[in-house]
């Protein structure tokens, strides 16, 4: 599967706005560890090889353990804290928006956990990566370790 259209060329002042989204949450005093996870988990759900390859690395490099990022799809039993499990709830919600509304216990989770200026902050994070996921997703962008098994077929 090769990748179709490299939109961030096509449209630079998209990549611009988009960046300047990604700067504000990494600006916004959210943990960058935190982060790393919001990234990660958006991904797995929306199935973005590209943005898993990228942030694992990232979140490796930030000093995450392995062990940490095999149990993302079940924060629950994983050694995550309350701050971040109520961000992966909070990050599954809103990424699966279009099947179902945020609820209330979700919302009131992650209030308490962050009060209302980082809630918003996490929200923020949240439509980020799943805006990199729907630029990646629809171009086939593949992770460099993809581009060169294709290229050995």
């Amino acid at each position: 599967m090769s990748q179709r259209l490299d939109t961030n060329t096509l449209l630079p002042a998209g990549l611009k706005a988009l960046g300047a989204l990604h700067a504000a949450v990494h600006d916004s005093g959210l943990e960058a560890s935190l982060i790393d996870l919001i990234n990660l988990r958006a991904s797995q759900i929306n199935g973005c090889g590209y943005c898993l390859w990228l942030h694992t690395r990232e979140a490796l490099a930030h000093g995450e353990t392995p062990e940490r990022l095999q149990l993302l799809r079940v924060p629950e039993e994983g050694p995550f804290s309350e701050r971040e499990r109520a961000a992966l709830a909070w990050t599954e919600a809103v990424t699966r928006v279009a099947d179902a509304a945020v609820p209330d216990a979700v919302y009131e989770r992650a209030l308490a956990a962050f009060g209302e200026r980082d809630l918003g902050a996490l929200n923020y994070a949240v439509i980020a990566i799943n805006a990199w996921n729907r630029l990646a997703i629809p171009f086939r962008k593949a992770p460099p370790a993809a581009h060169g098994a294709h290229a050995a077929a």
